[in-house]
């Protein structure tokens, strides 16, 4: 008999095209996720789920899945998944790093370079008829040549970022509890501890995974000790980031701009103020939204997917199951 799997969005055809042959596969097409109902009904009879960051996974839906061996996430974080209670009941979990770190570099810096030079707000400025004549005072923006980059957090995305900012000769310093040398002296950045990298930085990059030690890391305290002139921008999770303290700062000037992909909670709903202000940019998580980079991960997912049923090592473990970790 072969592995039933259920997938709860739609997945590029080569993903389709590796699990069909081998799984009895049932696929959510909505746009919307699965609701908690279904979600929870139709993993009863799963030896497999490949899901996304937007699918909570939890204990309870666990204990309704009794077949269940692996847990795939389309997606490099997990915190939508309870790993401990899944590694208690033996069910492994994967995800799929290293594949979008290039492409959500390239959007963190169009996402700077879009706020510095305050480009969705001269289009709407275009559209809104409001282009009279050229003038010295017009939409001005920040510079990012030769300017300095903090970030916070220095791991496979950061460090393609500060790749990037090597081309516009910033200053890059860096903040991550695990001091990188290597990286250093590498691209010629620097180590400070988190509030030299705040207070000095013309440009905030966050690149940090979301734990209940970076939610609302960026918080009133934070943003008060950036430059006036400073943009913030997230590309990692949306609560690392106190939205409602983003928002006063934004308000009153504290710093210049934000640009953000992520939002707590998602989508961000249409009354939340962030969506008045001129000098904040907000889209809709498409960091990693290549054609090319998508399929990879869906191909990734379907590969964890695909050994977990059969028994075998995930490619990409999260989790340490039946007592060794899959290499």
């Amino acid at each position: 008999m072969r592995p039933k799997v259920f997938i709860t969005r739609q997945l590029p055809q080569p993903a389709l095209d590796l699990i069909l042959p081998e799984c009895e596969t049932e696929m959510w097409t909505d746009e919307l996720p699965p609701p908690r109902a279904v979600l929870m009904d139709k993993v009863r009879d799963v030896d497999g789920l490949l899901c996304l960051l937007t699918d909570k996974i939890d204990a309870p839906l666990m204990d309704n899945a009794p077949r269940l061996k692996v847990i795939s996430n389309c997606a490099v974080g997990y915190d939508n998944i309870d790993v401990a209670a899944a590694t208690e009941r033996g069910i492994a979990v994967g995800n799929t790093p290293g594949v979008l770190t290039e492409t959500t570099a390239d959007f963190a810096f169009a996402l700077l370079l879009a706020a510095a030079r305050r480009v969705v707000e001269a289009e709407r400025y275009t559209r809104a008829g409001k282009w009279k004549t050229w003038g010295l005072t017009v939409l001005l923006g920040q510079d990012v040549f030769g300017a300095t980059l903090g970030l916070v957090g220095l791991g496979r995305i950061g460090t393609a970022v500060a790749k990037r900012a090597r081309g516009f000769e910033m200053r890059v310093l860096y903040y991550d509890p695990q001091r990188r040398p290597e990286v250093e002296t590498q691209l010629g950045i620097t180590y400070a501890d988190l509030d030299t990298v705040v207070r000095q930085a013309d440009f905030l990059s966050i690149h940090t995974p979301l734990t209940e030690t970076t939610r609302h890391l960026v918080n009133a305290d934070l943003l008060r000790k950036m430059k006036k002139t400073a943009i913030l921008v997230n590309t990692a999770r949306g609560a690392v980031v106190d939205q409602v303290a983003l928002y006063t700062a934004l308000r009153e000037g504290w710093i210049a701009g934000a640009a953000l992909d992520v939002t707590d909670p998602e989508p961000i709903p249409l009354d939340d103020p962030l969506l008045t202000l001129d000098n904040c940019i907000i889209t809709p998580h498409i960091a990693s939204a290549s054609v090319a980079t998508r399929t990879k991960m869906a191909v990734m997912a379907a590969h964890n997917l695909l050994a977990g049923v059969r028994g075998e090592p995930l490619p990409n473990p999260v989790n340490v199951v039946r007592g060794e970790r899959v290499p």
